[in-house]
């Protein structure tokens, strides 16, 4: 799967720490380059041995070396399974490992499905990988796909859309405990454009949140959640998590805007019925979203380079003071839950 320069570099943004030269190998990142290639990319001023698992959270000694005493920080992996695969980098001088995986998950007919593992998170630490996934809608998954999506055993799927979503567009993910909480599309369409529908998803999205939270709490993963396109709704969720584990905004700000490069729109609503489209107004309405041979996502910004989260954030600042007062006070996250979140999610 190609990828633009921009892409790649955001990616890097996102993982690169201030110590270049930590002993653990640092800056990390798994990049596609074709459909069964992959290519590790690390920083390490010491030797490093690549190792490959397809768990995550594995000693070592229970993962396979497929390069040793690495130092030119990088390693191509040909020939790739279909397997989602996790690689351990190893500094041979202090036995310090990092922990790395394609962000991406390679979906056919997928979009935007991404894990939120290698984030900075609170006291230096660094969020698990594959135990939280994002995406956009699942309609369009292949069988191909849906052996993916099987092989990360997920325990959960909070679906975030509306009613009138889910009967347009039902998931095609089986076989996993799924929790839906009904509304209409009619709450997305609120005057005052994108600021008042960002403004309005610390309250509307509160009961999806509890629920997203509850399960985590009761180590009920990996878990994912989407709605249609895994960007506006998701967004959101998504930057409440992110702020649990202690991710900074900055990082926050940056895997939200990575949904621009992400998305494939075509893949994220089955073709509208024109007959059920004349007498079906969210039908209408993705119908008219469909009328672009090559749809592309339109970033998320305002003209005056706003991003469209930023309104959610200030939201919450105005109304509750801080995130953190948020997740208390609306969500009902104690300090002890706070804890036992990045007990579980960071490392």
């Amino acid at each position: 799967m190609a990828r633009s320069i921009g892409t790649k570099l955001s990616l890097l943004a996102l993982l690169m720490p201030a110590a270049a030269f930590a002993s653990p190998p640092s800056g990390a990142v798994v990049e596609r380059s074709t459909p069964t290639e992959l290519t590790v990319r690390w920083t390490s001023a010491d030797p490093v041995d690549v190792l490959i698992s397809d768990k995550s959270d594995v000693a070592p000694a229970s993962a396979t070396l497929v390069s040793a005493r690495d130092r030119d920080g990088e390693h191509m992996i040909a020939n790739a399974t279909a397997a989602r695969q996790y690689f351990l980098l190893q500094n041979t001088r202090t036995g310090e490992t990092t922990e790395v995986a394609e962000r991406l998950l390679p979906l056919e007919g997928g979009s935007n499905f991404r894990d939120l593992g290698g984030y900075p998170a609170a006291d230096g630490k660094h969020i698990r990988w594959g135990k939280m996934f994002r995406s956009g809608g699942q309609a369009m998954l292949t069988a191909t796909d849906l052996d993916r999506v099987r092989q990360l055993k997920l325990s959960n799927l909070v679906d975030l859309r509306s009613d009138e979503e889910r009967l347009l567009a039902p998931t095609k993910i089986d076989g996993v405990a799924y929790t839906a909480i009904g509304y209409s599309m009619a709450k997305l369409s609120l005057g005052g454009g994108m600021e008042a529908t960002y403004r309005g998803f610390p309250y509307m999205m509160a009961p999806q949140l509890r629920q997203i939270f509850a399960k985590l709490l009761r180590g009920e993963q990996p878990l994912a959640y989407n709605c249609s396109a895994g960007q506006d709704r998701t967004g959101f969720v998504s930057a409440m998590i992110l702020s649990a584990l202690g991710t900074p905004r900055e990082t926050i700000f940056a895997d939200y805007h990575l949904t621009t490069a992400l998305r494939k729109p075509e893949n994220e609503m089955p073709r509208i019925d024109p007959a059920l489209a004349a007498t079906n107004p969210v039908a209408a309405m993705f119908a008219s979203y469909q009328k672009e041979p090559h749809p592309k996502p339109t970033p998320l910004f305002t003209a005056d380079g706003t991003s469209f989260l930023s309104y959610s954030m200030a939201e919450i600042d105005q109304k509750w003071g801080s995130i953190d007062q948020y997740l208390e006070t609306e969500i009902g996250l104690t300090k002890a839950d706070i804890a036992r979140l990045r007990l579980l999610y960071t490392e």
